[in-house]
């Protein structure tokens, strides 16, 4: 089960020296049903970020409530992976040892966490560089190692923060396809930040738009395209044309 639920969320921050307030998100509300792949797309600014993270566990929210599978999220739990945007990758630490590292947290034996994150690595293909450490890879084999970190937790949700945002746009797509593989063969409940309306296209089920900030729903979008899909099919470009104008739409509207 893997099962997200957000019901009218609100995020307001406070400046310590002036008791300013900015209001990142409010009233948000959408579901993410077990096994679903969901992308969380809006103008810069409009609290996509702050929300994931709250989804992680990681920062509070104003009001509202999240649960996953009906259960209050009220801070982190292994069954929410997160990959952020900065691969996050010790540089000390070799592949593996950073890929082992979310389970030796859990008291998880290294010999025994090495051998349960063997098929993770296979899984992203970096058997080749398992021993090498992050300064001697490519940023999209970090990040490949931050996506098998990520799911070497075997979470029922797996959370992404832009994680392609920072590679060229061959990588990007080279690695978005080699996703879409694992989200098959895992079965995880995907939940992804991007600024991309290609990407988000090309990879979801579903398209949360959101508003400028204070971020609320502007529209779910359904992308029912089989897979796999073409990117620049006429279905395709339809879909990413309605999306920009909703995208637009918040531009013109600020």
């Amino acid at each position: 089960m893997g099962r997200v639920s957000v019901r009218n969320v609100s995020r307001t921050f406070t400046k310590k020296e002036n008791n300013s307030e900015t209001e990142a998100l409010k009233n948000v509300g959408f579901d993410v049903e077990d096994g679903e792949f969901v992308c969380l797309l809006g103008p810069s600014g409009c609290g996509k970020t702050t929300l994931l993270r709250i989804i992680a566990g990681l920062e509070t929210l104003s009001s509202g409530e999240i649960t996953m599978n009906r259960i209050p999220i009220t801070g982190p739990d292994p069954k929410r992976g997160m990959v952020f945007q900065q691969y996050s990758l010790f540089p000390w630490r070799t592949v593996m040892d950073n890929i082992t590292f979310g389970l030796e947290m859990q008291g998880i034996k290294k010999i025994e966490a090495r051998i349960q994150v063997e098929k993770y690595i296979e899984l992203v293909g970096l058997e080749q560089f398992k021993n090498s450490y992050p300064y001697e890879l490519s940023g999209g084999m970090q990040q490949r190692a931050a996506i098998a970190r990520g799911l070497a937790n075997e979470p029922e949700v797996l959370l992404m923060d832009e994680p392609f945002g920072a590679l060229d746009a061959q990588t990007r797509n080279i690695l978005q396809d080699e996703l879409l593989k694992i989200w098959e063969q895992k079965h995880v409940t995907f939940l992804f930040v991007t600024h991309s309306v290609d990407e988000a296209v090309f990879l979801s089920d579903r398209v949360v738009a959101m508003t400028s900030r204070p971020g609320r729903v502007k529209e779910i979008v359904d992308i029912d395209l089989p897979r796999p899909r073409c990117r620049t099919g006429p279905e395709a470009n339809s879909l990413r044309d309605y999306i920009l104008k909703l995208l637009e739409e918040e531009r013109l509207e600020r």
